[in-house]
């Protein structure tokens, strides 16, 4: 199954190919160079169809080069162009020092200062900075950056906005607020999570014809892109019509103290509309009546103690624990016995803040923790985490085992053999309550139908976030609720959507 979940994903890399590893001679530079100029200025055409003036900033880098080639189409198509080669020209005689003199060649000139090259532009082109950042940009190209920002003008950037790591998702310091990107030759991890989420604006990717066989020999990275269609098709084969619910696992939910009863109902009924065969609740007996009401395909029943769930756990093949637990007695003895059960557990919530005041390591659960949760399981500040989501996931499987998923913008999946799985789908609307316990469920649901853990948490977070994506569709992200979900997840896990929220 792992070989087969790296196949199933599209290829991401952490780094940019190095141009030069794969150039041929050209009149502009090296084809790949022009490959790219012109990748970037048919979308420029394409977004921006009425744009008669730009404003093209270059760095003194290759990725500089990219965009003087989008200057000199630019400038041929009888377009206006002000370029402004911000930190200087390029190197003597390197790739994007070549596009540079036809640049000039044909008739263009540069600025020296990106605020007068920006002066009447209907669409600029960030071409400061590439891959490899890895420390705040300074002196003329932090004031493009900052120039830029404050334009107001529609931001075209190439290959990655100016400011971003790469690697990290994050910006060390000034970052360009891009409307659109276009990735070349290889997906950058960076460009899936954390901060890149609200600087890239609409996203392209154009391998530039670049075999995989040459990405693969430059360096592959530990990340990929996780593609819904693909892994459903692959891992979620049809049931057999001679099937029963025996077959489907029974998911056994527990959580829900006093005053935190919707909890455990949402896990449940994700569940349930994740495809499990049996799906039990143990929570406070005052929620029970409530739970069956509203959803009386859930068997749910009163727990008091540790003791009360010993005959659910004899029926259950996979636990999810957490929602709505609370971190006093009740959900420390609840706790307790389910990590004493030996069943595979689902651990989210307040969970996983019990265990990251006693921690311990094992292989068959699957820990689902939000920035803040991961941060107490590591012992560091929030703010560490979202500085490199990808070290900490890694860090988190690293300390504690099993599958660990980072929610977040640009959810992060990771077993410590494959390689980190990046989740494209999910939007803003997703930042309300009871969200997180909606996928703990439907995780649940797929594991105890016999998914290996990688597989049922990556499906299952690519099908949450695709839920979110198609409500938020027609409703708009504003006041999106977490059951506003439950009815989209039986569609997406049949495949009968029409995929038209899939175009990550």
């Amino acid at each position: 199954m792992l070989f087969l979940l790296e196949k199933l994903y599209s290829v991401a890399q952490t780094r940019a190919i190095d141009h030069a590893a794969m150039q041929q001679p050209s009149c502009g530079g090296t084809a790949l160079m022009e490959r790219a100029g012109a990748a970037a200025f048919a979308l420029l055409c394409r977004l921006w169809p009425a744009a008669q003036r730009l404003a093209v900033l270059c760095g003194p880098g290759n990725n500089g080069g990219d965009g003087y080639v989008v200057a000199q189409l630019a400038q041929l198509a009888g377009l206006h162009v002000n370029l402004a080669a911000v930190a200087g020209p390029p190197r003597a005689a390197s790739e994007a020092d070549a596009a540079r003199r036809w640049f000039l060649a044909c008739g263009g000139t540069e600025f020296k200062d990106a605020a007068a090259a920006l002066t009447g532009a209907d669409v600029v082109v960030d071409a400061l900075l590439g891959t490899g950042l890895d420390r705040p940009p300074i002196g003329a190209v932090a004031d493009a950056i900052a120039a830029i920002n404050a334009s107001g003008r529609p931001v075209l950037a190439l290959d990655l906005p100016s400011g971003l790591n790469a690697d990290t998702g994050q910006a060390p310091g000034a970052l360009v607020r891009a409307d659109a990107t276009v990735s070349f030759v290889a997906r950058k991890q960076g460009l899936y999570t954390g901060a890149a989420r609200d600087c890239c604006g609409h996203m392209v990717f154009d391998d530039l014809g670049v075999p995989d066989v040459a990405v693969e020999q430059a360096g592959a990275a530990p990340a990929v892109l996780l593609d819904l269609p693909r892994l459903r098709a692959a891992v979620l084969p049809p049931r057999r019509r001679g099937a029963h619910k025996g077959d489907f696992g029974h998911v056994l939910v527990i959580g829900g103290d006093h005053g935190y009863g919707g909890a455990v109902r949402l896990a449940g009924e994700a569940a349930a509309r994740g495809g499990a065969g049996l799906i039990s609740v143990a929570t406070r007996p005052a929620h029970v009546p409530a739970l069956i009401a509203g959803r009386p395909e859930l068997m749910a029943r009163g727990v008091d103690a540790a003791a009360d769930l010993a005959p659910l756990l004899a029926r259950a093949s996979v636990l999810a624990i957490g929602p709505g637990l609370g971190q006093g007695d009740f959900g420390r003895a609840l706790l307790g016995a389910a990590l004493d059960s030996g069943l595979p557990l689902v651990v989210d919530a307040d969970a996983l803040n019990l265990l990251a005041a006693a921690p311990e390591r094992r292989a068959d659960w699957i820990l689902t923790p939000h920035p803040g949760e991961a941060a107490r399981l590591l012992g560091i500040a929030t703010a560490q985490v979202e500085a490199d989501r990808y070290a900490a996931v890694r860090a988190l499987q690293a300390r504690f085992g099993g599958v660990v998923l980072l929610k977040g913008a640009g959810t992060l999946v990771c077993d410590g053999q494959a390689p980190v799985g990046v989740v494209p789908y999910g939007n803003p609307g997703m930042a309300s309550g009871g969200m997180g316990d909606v996928l703990t469920g439907l995780i649940a649901a797929l594991w105890a139908q016999g998914l290996p853990a990688l597989a049922a948490t990556a499906l299952a977070a690519c099908v949450h976030g695709a839920a979110a994506d198609a409500v938020a569709a027609r409703r708009g992200e504003r006041g999106l609720l977490a059951s506003d979900l439950l009815d989209a997840l039986p569609q997406l896990l049949n495949g009968t959507d029409d995929g038209a929220h899939l175009g990550a």
